[in-house]
């Protein structure tokens, strides 16, 4: 003879209200001292941004204002800089770069 097993219907769970999280204090981030570094522009760069030592952001800053100010940005693919007579000898000469490669061409140009 086969046995029967019966199950018992299971109880409905109860909705656990969860506590909120404890939010902590927000640590304050302390800039990276590489980049607030005092950097001094080559020649060719201080024509674009000016021979005054600054931040390596505050360069890349400078370059993007000096690009969007004069419409370098390709109209096709904003991804892509063109270069005028100021910027060419710091794009190494190239007529055009990406925007990814324009941090690797100022660290070039910079003591």
């Amino acid at each position: 003879m086969a046995k029967t097993t019966t199950k018992k219907a299971a109880a409905p769970k109860k909705a656990v209200a969860k506590k909120p999280a404890a939010k902590k204090p927000a640590a304050k981030k302390t800039p990276n001292a590489a980049f607030m570094k005092p950097l001094t522009p080559s020649t060719a760069l201080a024509e674009v941004i000016g021979n005054k030592a600054m931040p390596r952001t505050e360069i890349v800053k400078k370059i993007w204002d000096y690009i969007k100010k004069n419409g370098m940005q390709d109209k096709k693919d904003k991804r892509m800089i063109n270069a005028d007579a100021k910027l060419k000898p710091v794009f190494g000469g190239k007529n055009q770069i990406s925007m990814f490669e324009l941090a690797k061409l100022i660290s070039k140009q910079v003591k």
